[in-house]
């Protein structure tokens, strides 16, 4: 009888066993092709393949539409107090962490031990071409990671019209402003305090 129900027990585990290594086989020898592994379904020997003609990939279209060149200052979007807001919604959420809510430079992560990016407020980035920012978030820069999986093409360019209103609020000529904040600057710089800080409205 013990003989029996030993017999019967090896059966079922080796079924067991069977089993699983099966189920194991099946798992680790899926239908798929890693990155760049050669493949013998195609007759050139390669699991990648081109676009098919005449198609273009998705997000790729966005893209090219909203490109410009590097040393361009054509803004491909007509500025709206809605993409402003926009912009400063976006930056707020990926640039602010490096770069501030001012955009000087001093966010919390270089605050904390992380390369100081420069402030948006130097001379060299304020005369820089609206180009350059794109291709800056586009394809990253320095010690910048690209976020063009992050950000999309539109977006992007809401982002640097909020950095050009940033950099706008700290070098605007006085005669460019509102009646009301004339006349604020005018008691500002005739009070005993003296006049605003550098870098402060013109």
């Amino acid at each position: 009888m013990r003989s029996a129900s030993r017999a019967c027990a090896a059966a079922g585990t080796a079924l067991l066993l069977f089993a699983l290594a099966g189920c194991q086989q099946d798992m680790a020898r899926q239908p798929k092709s890693n990155p760049l592994s050669p493949s013998a379904f195609f007759e050139d020997g390669r699991s990648e393949r081109d676009p098919v003609e005449n198609t273009v990939a998705r997000g790729a279209l966005a893209e090219d539409e909203l490109a410009v060149p590097k040393d361009s200052n054509a803004f491909p979007l007509p500025i709206t107090p809605e993409l402003l807001a926009r912009g400063q919604e976006r930056f707020g959420i990926f640039c602010t962490p490096c770069h501030g809510l001012q955009g000087d430079g001093n966010g919390m992560a270089a605050v904390r031990g992380m390369k100081h990016p420069p402030s948006y407020h130097e001379d060299r980035l304020r005369q820089a071409p609206v180009g350059y920012f794109y291709d800056v978030v586009t394809h990253g820069f320095g010690a910048m990671y690209d976020y063009s999986a992050q950000i999309p093409p539109r977006d992007r360019w809401a982002i640097i019209a909020y950095i050009r209103a940033l950099q706008f609020s700290r070098n605007a000529p006085a005669i460019e402003l509102p009646a009301e904040l004339r006349q604020k600057l005018a008691a500002i710089e005739s009070s005993p305090a003296g006049a605003p800080a550098t870098g402060a409205v013109k």
